[in-house]
């Protein structure tokens, strides 16, 4: 009848399913499969079904999903900490996931899953998050934050609410100290094009030089990623240059870890033939021989606003902006050193 309230029969009915089935779904029980948990979940959105018992956002205790598209990292590491450490202030649960394959797995149904278990938001990690995307997470009734989003679409600008380090200033730091030590041949190993932080700091090594009154180099510029083994990669092509750099900027801190690595497979002294700074300051920097110099971007900070943020969102309340930046701070260690 018109106006009644759907229940877990209603559901089961139409789904085409056991209400057994459709329990499973609204706990989250993994043995489902996931043409049926699909069904199920566009079953209840159509309905409008509200679970009369089990779990809820509002009388129970609050709980959010922070997205990584690679977990294993330093730097996701400490981003975890903060959101995790502010969860406790505030009393939330955090659950931790990871992209399994491209973006695309990021389904209206995947939303409104979440949703269905109660959790009041999703924070994303350095993953892409494509404007449907952004759309189908508030449609669930989710509310959405980036930290360090790989890139904004410019039609989600008003929508989706990012936390980020300000690159462009961290990467004009960066080889400013290294302006301020003599150094004129640099070299500069980033992160990928399509990455926004990467791009970032590209602009603020390129300011740092310009202000200087020194041509680009193009040879001098790589940007090919963000991994031990792409810094590795980037500082054999850099250095088997005819004139190879007398330092280089890192993109992060593992890149750094990398270009170290093939510097000294070549028999370089760090860092009296070459110097290096990285980005990030992740726990490795101080723990490397030589400890690394580095860019801080305050990576806990950041998963702490993040979550107070996401917080306000599911409370209904605006932030104050939708792109929080904050600072970086150079941090001289002994991997570079005075041109000789």
């Amino acid at each position: 009848m018109r106006g009644e309230r759907p229940t877990l029969d209603t559901v089961a009915r139409v789904a085409g399913v056991s209400k057994a089935t459709v329990s499973k779904v609204l706990n989250g029980r993994g043995d489902v499969s996931s043409a049926t948990r699909a069904r199920v979940q566009d079953t209840i959105a159509s309905l409008g079904y509200v679970p009369s018992t089990g779990r809820r956002v509002h009388d129970t205790t609050p709980t959010v999903t922070v997205l990584f598209d690679a977990f294993v990292n330093l730097y996701s590491a400490q981003v975890l900490s903060g959101v995790v450490s502010a969860g406790i202030e505030q009393g939330v649960d955090v659950v931790v996931t990871h992209l399994a394959g491209s973006p695309d797995a990021l389904t209206p149904a995947w939303f409104r899953g979440l949703a269905a278990k109660g959790h009041v938001g999703l924070i994303v990690v350095t993953t892409e998050v494509r404007s449907e995307q952004v759309r189908a997470c508030a449609d669930a009734g989710l509310g959405l934050v980036a930290i360090d989003p790989v890139s904004i679409d410019p039609s989600t600008t008003d929508q989706l609410v990012s936390v980020s380090a300000t690159n462009w200033s961290g990467g004009l730091q960066a080889t400013e100290h290294l302006l301020g030590l003599g150094h004129r041949r640099i070299g500069f190993a980033g992160g990928l094009p399509a990455s926004r932080p990467a791009q970032q700091r590209l602009h603020g090594h390129l300011a740092a030089l310009s202000s200087r009154g020194l041509a680009v180099d193009d040879a001098l510029i790589l940007q090919v990623g963000f991994s031990h083994e792409d810094g590795r990669a980037m500082a054999g092509r850099l250095l088997d240059l005819p004139q190879p750099p007398t330092a280089i900027v890192a993109g992060c801190d593992a890149s750094a870890l990398g270009v170290m690595e093939e510097a000294r497979r070549r028999g370089l002294r760090l860092p009296e033939d070459l110097s290096i700074v990285g980005f990030d300051d992740t726990y490795a920097a101080a723990w490397t021989s030589p400890q690394l110099t580095t860019v801080r971007q305050p990576m806990r900070e950041m998963g702490r606003v993040a979550l107070r943020t996401l917080l306000l969102l599911a409370q209904g309340q605006r932030p104050d902006t939708h792109h929080f930046e904050l600072a970086t701070t150079l941090v001289e260690r002994s991997s570079t050193a005075p041109l000789p």
